[in-house]
């Protein structure tokens, strides 16, 4: 079974911008706890995933590619609202690569910085501009951001 171990942080300031970045439409078949369908476009590549309950820092997931053409419908015609609009940034940190995303549409304002793993122990370092860990809340989850978003938040 594929296994995503992911932790996700809160990012501060601006250094770690430094490239431009991909934009991203994702939207949510399914957000149940237990799993969550997602249809996502990353530019011009297009992709179906579903994803596990999350017990610690991992989850099941399974991805699949989706013709383009197609994605784009089901997230006008299919997907919970709103969208997760973002742009996501690699950067590469310490032999590690951090993928920050930096949101628009109702969730503006937020960006988060997600390290995949190769183990929930594995030790890793932190670049300077990451701030604190929000792994285990789930108002952070992309799925929650699309019945809560961020602008909704006091």
């Amino acid at each position: 079974m594929p296994l995503e171990i992911e932790r996700k942080f809160l990012v501060r300031g601006t250094d770690w911008r430094q490239a431009e970045g991909t934009p991203y439409r994702q939207g949510y078949l399914n957000t149940a706890k237990e799993r969550t369908v997602r249809v996502r476009t990353a530019g011009n590549i297009a992709c179906l995933t579903i994803k596990g309950e999350t017990e610690g820092a991992s989850r099941a997931e399974y991805e699949y590619p989706v013709p383009f053409e197609d994605a784009e419908k089901m997230l006008d015609s299919l997907c919970e609202r709103p969208l997760i609009e973002k742009t996501r940034h690699r950067v590469e940190h310490e032999g590690l690569i951090w993928e920050v995303d930096e949101f628009g549409g109702e969730n503006a304002g937020l960006v988060i910085a997600e390290v995949e793993l190769e183990s929930e122990d594995q030790d890793f370092a932190r670049p300077s501009w990451v701030g604190d860990e929000v792994t285990d809340d789930p108002r952070y989850f992309n799925a929650n951001l699309v019945s809560h978003p961020y602008s909704e938040w006091s």
